[in-house]
């Protein structure tokens, strides 16, 4: 089974002192946690503080989006360069919000990817239909489509560097989330997806995440699934709580 990834991504949450206690107790309850991969991704201002506090932990830092360029005049964006100054070591790209509300695109992604990884940071591609999309039989299309052109030109080198996490955006914070078979259906597909294009090896090394809706209440079954290989947390990684609870559940079945 390949070791899991749970990260929380805390979205436009928290103010720093809220930022730094929740970091200081996660740190304090999962922080040598030894079997599963743990990522906190705070908002921008809080990332060099909350890197500070986890340093000495087994928990990592990431980011929640990067632009492609190193520098230059790009009022309000975040280089590369400045993730990776003050600690991360990932970074989401391609969040359904990002797509919604900010007008990110396959290839704006793939931009995004190509920076990230030439800084050394691990993208977390994130890939997911709509309801309406999902309703209309077109599921595959889309998710196909978004996973092809966020990495068009990468080599299976460059490939191998990178996590994808599927979430479907009917599931995103709507408290509704996808079956395991749902879920399954869909991770099978990316795999099938990496096997055609980069070989066996790697599809079948490629960690690919769940994410939409991630609780304690259903953690455990999603996470026992072998195509899904962790979870991208919203919600439930913004109190000590629940977010340890899906912790321990990804690190109970990596024990199995």
């Amino acid at each position: 089974m390949r070791r899991k990834l749970i990260a929380g991504n805390w979205k436009m949450n928290k103010t720093l002192p809220e930022a730094v206690e929740l970091a200081g107790e996660l740190k304090k309850q999962v922080g040598n946690v030894n079997n599963v991969d743990v990522v906190l991704c705070p908002p921008f201002p809080m990332l060099f503080s909350v890197g500070e506090i986890i340093k000495d932990s087994n928990i990592k830092l990431g980011a929640q989006n990067l632009f492609w360029e190193e520098q230059g005049a790009f009022t309000g964006e975040v280089a590369a360069p400045m993730l990776t100054s003050v600690g991360c070591q990932f970074v989401i790209v391609g969040h359904s919000e990002r797509r919604k509300y900010f007008g990110e695109t396959n290839q704006t992604v793939n931009r995004r990817i190509k920076a990230a990884l030439k800084f050394g940071l691990t993208p977390i591609l994130c890939v997911g239909e709509t309801l309406e999309q999902r309703e209309a039989g077109s599921m595959e299309t889309v998710v196909t489509t978004q996973v092809k052109e966020g990495l068009a030109d990468f080599s299976a080198d460059e490939v191998a560097k990178m996590v994808i996490a599927y979430e479907p955006v009917w599931a995103i914070g709507t408290g509704r989330n996808a079956t395991p078979e749902q879920a399954v259906e869909v991770h099978s597909l990316i795999r099938e997806l990496l096997k055609s294009q980069y070989g066996a090896d790697l599809a079948n090394k490629f960690r690919i995440q769940y994410g939409g809706s991630v609780t304690p209440q259903n953690a455990n079954e999603l996470l026992q699934e072998e195509e899904i290989d962790g979870a991208l947390v919203g919600g439930a990684s913004l109190k000590a709580d629940s977010f340890v609870a899906i912790i321990k559940a990804g690190e109970l079945l990596s024990h199995a």
